[in-house]
């Protein structure tokens, strides 16, 4: 059964996503960035309330700004996904979650080393040039059920 639901336009989007976010962290930087993908549509909580698809979570805008960097600059984001990307994003649906991202709902990609925390929220670990953060004790149970 897959985490979320999901259609073949969201796997294509998501991959697109993936691809736009860590192509250059390889696939298990790719898969991180989807971990976090499904995480913030499971999570149902803090910034991601009533988030009920994959493409309300890649457009969703928060102050004023889409809350992922590759859709406000465009770069390989509007691209068409390959088959690879699908293969990972697929997997991320499906039932694929690791650390550092198992539960993380945000990452980013600092100039320095990785924040112990980010607005509050407890860092989890590195990949490459990608910092992960997963929500505070008690802000966001979901997260670690879905």
């Amino acid at each position: 059964m897959a985490r979320v639901a999901y259609r073949d336009a969201d796997v294509d989007l998501m991959a697109r996503m993936m691809r736009a976010e860590a192509e250059g962290e390889g696939n298990q930087g790719m898969l991180y960035v989807g971990n976090v993908i499904v995480n913030r549509l499971v999570a149902n909580c803090i910034d991601f309330k009533d988030l009920r698809t994959i493409e309300q979570v890649i457009f969703q805008v928060q102050g004023g700004n889409y809350s992922f960097e590759a859709v406000q600059k465009g770069n390989v984001f509007y691209q068409r996904a390959r088959d690879s990307e699908r293969r990972l994003a697929r997997q991320n649906l499906k039932f694929w979650r690791n650390h550092p991202a198992k539960f993380a709902l945000w990452y980013f990609n600092p100039s320095g080393d990785c924040p112990q925390t980010w607005y509050n929220q407890p860092f989890t670990g590195q990949f490459k040039q990608h910092c992960f953060y997963e929500p505070a004790a008690g802000t966001c149970d979901s997260v670690y059920r879905g």
